[in-house]
């Protein structure tokens, strides 16, 4: 399962294991209330949803492809989230505890990296767009 959403993500729906599986990895991607010093009020994703869906069924697909999973799912938030959110979740099973923590880690890690979703960061005095691995801010615009 790979989709994006508007709604809350909910977890319990996406954990579930089948009887073979003895490894079960969880990844949520949380909005925290600060980054870089500064007070982070909430966010908002936006994604070219016509070319993310691909791409992230791409990622899932390739997972299984280079461990020995059972399960890859995807599923990313779009739209304003608040503080304690879940913005991104990734869930790998397998036989064994290895690959499924290796595929997670190669599926978040790929995602950031080449999905076109965006993070804007809201403050008191302003927001900024974020991109990529580290998330260097690449505008800023007043609120």
């Amino acid at each position: 399962m790979v989709r994006l959403t508007r709604e809350p993500i909910d977890l319990g729906p996406l954990v579930t294991p089948e009887a073979r599986d003895g490894g079960l990895c969880v990844f949520a991607g949380v909005v925290r209330d600060e980054n870089g010093g500064r007070r982070v009020s909430h966010l908002e994703y936006e994604a070219y949803e016509e070319m993310a869906l691909p791409l992230m069924e791409e990622i899932a697909s390739d997972s299984g492809r280079r461990w020995p999973v059972t399960d890859v799912r995807i599923v990313h938030r779009l739209g304003r989230m608040e503080i304690g959110e879940t913005s991104v979740a990734i869930v790998v099973t397998a036989p064994h505890r290895g690959p499924a923590f290796e595929a997670c880690r190669y599926a978040i890690d790929t995602l950031k990296k080449t999905v076109p979703i965006w993070k804007k960061e809201f403050y008191a005095d302003g927001a900024v767009w974020l991109e990529g691995p580290g998330e260097a801010p690449v505008e800023v615009t007043s609120t």
